[in-house]
């Protein structure tokens, strides 16, 4: 397994990073054990959860996820091997489970977050604390036009910073970072912390995959200039992205069969998309998984590509990934695609 420097985390990281957005609600306990073992036992270092997890989000299940790592043996018996990631929701009128309805990026809610993370984790410190999505009205989670709000309450990205540089010297927070931002968030966090000599943002967690590459418009230079590297998230679409829904293999377990509300990959754009890769694939004899995951490692803008596996084959398959070469000449078949259907899953 590939190791990668973050700028900010003492540890190198696995090029692979384990999400774990369905412990909890697709997966069992003890599965999501097993599958964690099998990462952790493979070289993978990297474990990424939030506070809102599992998916989709609900009252019942809030912090689910969280718990479950938490009782996993081996985050306690090789802490100090294992980076752990979590993230802290911005500010949200649906989710009125959490923190009664009315969470924001003050000091307030985040310290209140980092303790409910850390008695769940178990742990005395978290490595990598990062903001779920931002506190401001932009467009994130696949809105491609920003519009102008008329009305908008929010929090200084100073006043977040300061906050989350007291968890730093606290000892509660090692390393800071960002997600679902745009390049005048990114820069905007940068700049701010530089003036006011706060804490630097270390990674940047996007969506990112073959059917959407919008991180190279506007984040990839600030990922070369400033160091700020990605970790994609949703590199398999959704599952899209393994073929299992071209070949009929998907099962009522799926995530699309599970919940249909989960659209973004699934569009006409995107499904004509995928038969083109899944066809490519097909003719540089790879699954359409490892064309998909092999394209992500290979990015040099990335510190780790999030995957997320319900089974243990799928998590032997996407680690397998990391050993196929990504070739100049599978770059430009896959360029050729991306041409005529550029990111149909903004």
């Amino acid at each position: 397994m590939k190791m990668n420097k973050i700028n900010g985390i003492e540890q190198s990281v696995s090029e692979v990073c384990l999400g774990t957005m369905t412990f909890g609600e697709q997966n069992s306990e003890i599965e999501s054990h097993e599958i964690m073992d099998i990462a952790f036992e493979r070289g993978i270092n990297f474990y990424d959860t939030a506070e809102m997890y599992p998916i989709p989000p609900k009252g019942d299940t809030y912090n689910r996820t969280e718990e479950i790592i938490g009782k996993w043996e081996k985050f306690h018996t090789h802490r100090d091997k294992i980076v752990m990631a979590t993230k802290v929701i911005g500010p949200s009128s649906m989710m009125k489970w959490i923190r009664n309805g009315s969470p924001r990026l003050d000091k307030k809610n985040i310290f209140e977050a980092v303790e409910g993370s850390l008695k769940r984790l178990r742990t005395d410190y978290i490595d990598l604390y990062q903001i779920h999505w931002p506190a401001r009205s932009t467009n994130f989670f696949g809105q491609l036009n920003f519009k102008e709000p008329t009305r908008e309450s929010t929090t200084p990205i100073r006043e977040t910073l300061e906050v989350l540089g007291e968890l730093i010297s606290q000892k509660k927070v090692k390393a800071i970072g960002l997600s679902n931002e745009t390049p005048w968030g990114i820069m905007s966090f940068l700049s701010i912390a530089k003036e006011f000599n706060l804490p630097i943002v270390s990674t940047i967690q996007n969506p990112y995959s073959l059917l959407n590459r919008t991180y190279e418009i506007g984040c990839s230079e600030i990922s070369f200039r400033e160091g700020v590297k990605l970790l994609s998230y949703s590199p398999m679409g959704f599952g899209v992205l393994s073929g299992k829904y071209i070949e009929g293999k998907d099962t009522p377990r799926s995530r699309l069969n599970l919940f249909s509300q989960y659209s973004r990959y699934s569009n006409p754009n995107a499904t004509k998309a995928t038969k083109r890769y899944y066809d490519l694939a097909k003719s540089l004899n790879l699954t359409l998984t490892e064309l998909s995951l092999a394209f992500c490692y290979s990015r040099q803008f990335m510190g780790s590509t999030i995957i997320g596996a319900t089974t243990k084959e799928q998590l032997i398959e996407n680690i397998h990934a990391t050993e196929i070469e990504f070739s100049p000449e599978m770059n430009n078949l896959v360029n050729e695609i991306h041409e005529l259907i550029p990111n149909p899953s903004p």
